[in-house]
């Protein structure tokens, strides 16, 4: 809190006392000073980023190279009320307090991440690189019309560059400590007048920041070790038709052993109920691994994708088709650590290959009257099989056990969609705009529990089904926006909206009482039901003293309902589940700011602050053993109640024509808490700064740069996730890098 009051001094004085001198638009938090504003489509439009009604961030290609920002976990500190974490292999989004923890194949987001629009189910694709963007869109809020469901808390859109129609290239680098090193290229060819190829690709490598306390000879090194490339190809046909067609591979090794046990950050001996101290280790204690992995962890994941866009412009009349497929494979060895006192050798097997289509009409461009509808498929089959080996499954089953399944074969899930939503001005500078969107959900699931049972008198295996998987379920919701904007002259933007967000609901591990081999459950037990917030939010985007200050404000209250929270839980058979189940009611209650500025030439300052109260308001929460917790008044997962950033940069001209540009921005968390159901308790993570500095050298008509950097100067090691029971992991973050990056564009 105190962190947060100096930086809102430090603002009010500049504001104060300090002449502004004329600059562009003000543009997104991380720009550099003068740089043009940001358009967007958030809107499924373009619209500038100052005349959009939304709670929008919007960060430039350009930018996200100038602030290494090297895939979404980096957005982190330039997004206000934004937490991206890796939760062991997968990612997690908060926005303003709406989260969700489940990253199963059966489970779904509350943010959608999307590439260039279209939706990417899979968890761990969103920790890919980001390399060769136009910009990146973050709206916070729910977005039910024109985004449908999975977006609760919001969206992410990564948007790649497009071909052009001349030529380019252009090469960046980096290297730094924790072995870090990496590269990105760029080549685009105009292929005749209107058209273009683009071909991009990236190289990352750094060694895990987890440190090893007892030498097992296991490496954990490399920690990631990433390759990725995206070939497009498109432009104009004629002057009614364009298109774009992309396609890209990634591949994702190394160890990325991204997790510690909990033990090194709390007292796990505690009681039931009893939420633990934080022992506030050192960056050093709580990156160090107090066992020795007896088992290496190798990743080897990959994911194909195509996509195309087409718009076919008729008069006041745009048709435009977004589709894709996407395929990930997954075929990581993994060490896990059980009961906190067995290394266990695992293997994660997935196959995961969806598709999506939408077809999307919109009249009216730049009239009084502007609408569009559409509608939307999505579907996604895939396999998954974890193994734990002989070290688990012998304690369950007996010597002769060689290996304990939780195997989905398939999972099938379908989304569709159709909606619509229109803009009408009825008065200069007035718009009023409704949208509404009907979705249908089925999902459905075959497999089970198996056992690799060794007999000894055959000298065979045989592969048995210990319980089944058995579930099919359905659902829908209508989903609807009312909003109202105004354009005040030479102010700014005043809006104000009513939007609703829905999440689907699902199934557990199991299968209802007579319905197979081991069913044992209750309907109630093993289905759980959608969640749906209804968000009413009130803002204004003012541009003041003849555009030189930009200044957002936006106020919110969410009323949220079922939201889904999972735990890990023990079948019938003495094995790990992932358990969700509905927690009744919660409360988010928040405002947010930003301000831009150059308080003089070659100067520019950002200012974020947030406050939210995000709360559950009706939660019980109950064990088998009949011990319960009311968390009513407790906090959200990742809702800090304070939290901002302040940034300046300076640049200095120099005689060549070339500039060199000094950076500073610091961030500040309050603390949050982390829920574990399985002990009933809430874990805190304190307090904290995270400061990064960078100073860049631009050659003339920035033909190339040169750039040393160091991120998080204050080695502030961070949870984003704590477990307990039988897998007592807790995710962390990273501390201090630094190195140096260079590039050259021609």
């Amino acid at each position: 809190m105190k962190n947060l009051v100096k930086f809102g001094s430090v603002v009010a004085a500049t504001l104060c006392c300090q002449p502004a001198f004329a600059q562009a638009d003000a543009a997104p938090q991380g720009a550099a000073s003068g740089s043009s504003e940001i358009v967007v489509t958030a809107l499924r439009r373009e619209t500038s980023l100052s005349k959009t009604p939304l709670a929008i961030s919007a960060v430039s290609g350009e930018d996200l190279v100038s602030a290494g920002i090297a895939d979404a976990r980096d957005l982190n500190a330039v997004v206000p009320n934004f937490a991206l974490t890796q939760d062991s292999y997968d990612a997690r989004i908060a926005i303003r307090g709406v989260t969700s923890t489940d990253s199963t194949e059966k489970g779904d987001a509350s943010v959608a991440f999307l590439m260039d629009g279209i939706y990417i189910a899979r968890p761990a694709d969103a920790l890919s690189a980001f390399y060769d963007l136009e910009r990146v869109e973050v709206l916070r809020g729910p977005q039910g019309t024109l985004y449908g469901r999975n977006t609760t808390a919001g969206v992410v859109n990564v948007i790649t560059a497009r071909p052009k129609t001349k030529f380019e290239a252009s090469f960046d680098a980096h290297t730094g400590n924790l072995g870090a090193r990496g590269a990105t290229g760029m080549i685009n060819v105009p292929v005749g007048d209107t058209l273009g190829v683009r071909l991009a690709a990236n190289y990352e490598r750094r060694d895990s920041y987890v440190l090893e306390g007892v030498d097992g000879g296991v490496p954990l090194d490399p920690g990631r070790k990433d390759l990725s490339a995206r070939l497009s190809f498109g432009g104009k046909i004629s002057e009614n038709f364009d298109f774009v067609i992309r396609g890209d591979y990634s591949h994702a090794g190394g160890n990325e052993f991204g997790f510690v046990d909990s033990s090194n950050f709390f007292n796990m001996s505690g009681p039931i109920g009893v939420d633990p101290d934080y022992l506030n280790p050192s960056s050093k204690e709580a990156r160090t691994l107090a066992y020795a992995p007896a088992y290496s962890g190798e990743r080897n994941d990959k994911r194909y994708g195509i996509m195309t866009e087409m718009t076919y412009h008729l008069g006041a009349f745009d048709l435009t088709y977004l589709g894709g497929y996407r395929r990930t494979t997954r075929d990581d060895d993994r060490n896990t650590r059980i009961y906190r006192t067995t290394n266990v050798e695992t293997f994660y097997t997935g196959r995961f290959n969806n598709w999506s289509h939408e077809l999307r009409a919109s009249y009216g461009e730049g009239t009084a009257f502007f609408a569009q509808t559409g509608l939307y498929y999505f579907r996604e089959k895939s396999f998954t099989d974890y193994e734990l080996g002989p070290q688990f499954a012998s304690l369950i089953a007996g010597p002769n056990a060689r290996g304990y399944h939780l195997s989905s074969d398939p999972f099938i899930s379908e989304s569709r969609g159709a909606f619509g939503q229109a803009t009408v001005t009825p008065i200069d500078n007035l718009h009023l705009t409704g949208g509404i969107r009907y979705s249908k959900d089925k999902k459905s699931r075959r497999g089970g529990v198996y056992f690799d049972m060794f007999d000894p008198a055959t000298q065979t295996e045989n592969y048995t089904l210990s319980a089944a998987y058995i579930a099919d379920a359905s659902f829908d919701k209508i989903t609807w926006k009312a909003g109202v904007d105004y354009d005040i002259d030479g102010l700014g933007l005043v809006y104000g909206s009513v939007s609703t967000g829905y999440k689907a609901g699902g199934f557990n591990d199991g299968c209802v009482a007579g319905g197979g081999t081991g069913c044992a459950l209750t309907e109630d037990t093993l289905y759980f039901n959608p969640e749906t917030i209804t968000a009413y939010e009130a803002g204004y985007k003012f541009n003041l003293f003849d555009r030189r200050v930009q200044w957002n404000l936006s106020a919110f209250h969410y009323d949220y309902k079922d939201l889904q929270l999972s735990t890990f839980a023990t079948n019938a058979s003495g094995g790990p589940v992932r358990l969700v189940q509905n927690a009744g009611t919660a409360k988010v209650d928040g405002i947010e700011t930003d301000i831009h500025f150059s308080p003089w030439t070659n100067a520019r300052l950002d200012f974020s602050g947030a406050y939210t109260d995000a709360r559950y308001d009706d939660f019980v929460a109950q064990l088998a053993t009949g011990q319960s917790r009311d968390f009513h008044g407790s906090p959200l997962d990742h809702a800090p109640k304070w939290s901002g950033s302040i940034g300046f940069e300076q640049t200095f001209p120099l005689a060549d024509g070339g500039d060199v540009a000094a950076k500073i921005l610091s961030n500040y968390s309050s603390s949050y808490a982390i829920i574990d159901l399985a002990r009933l308790v809430q874990y805190r993570q304190p307090s904290f700064t995270k400061t990064d500095v960078s100073l860049t050298y631009n050659a003339p008509n920035k033909k190339w740069y040169i750039q040393a950097f160091g991120k998080n100067l204050e080695n502030e090691v961070t949870l984003s996730h704590v477990g307990s029971g039988f897998i007592a992991n807790a995710s962390i973050g990273e501390p201090r890098t630094y190195g140096l990056r260079f590039g050259f564009k021609y």
